[in-house]
């Protein structure tokens, strides 16, 4: 059972012990969706992205582990960087590809970056939305508390849930998963560091993108000003929810940039 219904006979690929869950379609070179924090890989085909790409591409939507119809493990340590690594290997090597296009929001952006840093080898280029390579979660964190008239120190996972519930699809996903994988995968994400000297040091071609009322905005144009294989673009008047919303003002620069 998936977060957005019944889901019959979809793939999974295995590593550390766990089941990565992954549907496929189209034709053309592989491109793999990552999706963000509360959001399942049929979140892509939701939003409107999927149709647009599959004439074009062999589109892999993921389930990140935690999500959807994968595993959902509740330790810290299984959401490491390392291990979202490789759970995006381990899928493409299922599916059978050496290398391809990545495209993730947010923690998918995250793990892009990852996977990027630490398996340059298997990405022949990375779109990112919405996640901060500099320094990760904490610079979107610490402004969102501050403009809720929050201490600095609360916990910022309940109000990445509420927030993320206000959308139906999420809401869904949310109700159907599992709350302590949930946590669990929110405290590793949220401890982790940027990953820019990585990013930048691996000469992928990247791709970036966020909402100008986006907290990770400014740090990721800045990322790209000062990295020579990485370009930006701006969401004009797009919040972080936004940036992922408007798939009709994303979609036809990241496709130009991919083909």
């Amino acid at each position: 059972m998936g977060s957005s219904g019944k889901r019959l006979a979809v793939p999974f690929a295995r590593t550390n012990g766990v089941k990565i869950a992954y549907e496929i379609a189209g034709t053309g070179p592989a491109l793999l969706l990552h999706p963000g924090m509360f959001q399942d890989g049929r979140h892509w085909a939701h939003s409107g992205y999927t149709e647009a790409l599959v004439g074009d591409f062999t589109v892999i939507a993921m389930d990140p582990l935690g999500l959807g119809a994968s595993d959902a493990p509740t330790a810290e340590a299984d959401y490491s960087l390392e291990r979202r690594v490789a759970s995006v290997t381990a899928v493409l090597d299922d599916v059978g590809v050496a290398q391809a296009a990545f495209w993730g929001y947010s923690l998918g952006a995250m793990t892009g970056y990852a996977v990027g840093a630490l398996a340059p080898q298997r990405l022949s280029c990375l779109v990112a939305g919405g996640f901060d390579p500099i320094r990760g979660f904490r610079s979107a964190v610490e402004p969102t508390l501050a403009a809720l008239g929050l201490p600095a120190d609360t916990d910022a996972y309940p109000v990445m849930e509420q927030a993320a519930a206000a959308a139906p699809y999420q809401a869904a996903v949310i109700a159907a998963g599992n709350r302590a994988a949930f946590r669990a995968n929110y405290s590793a994400f949220a401890r982790e560091p940027g990953l820019s000297a990585g990013v930048a040091a691996s000469g992928i071609p990247v791709l970036m993108y966020a909402g100008t009322a986006d907290p990770w905005h400014e740090p990721m144009r800045e990322f790209a000003d000062h990295t020579p294989s990485a370009t930006f673009f701006s969401i004009i008047d797009a919040d972080h929810q936004g940036g992922w919303d408007r798939c009709g003002d994303v979609l036809p620069t990241v496709v130009e940039f991919l083909t």
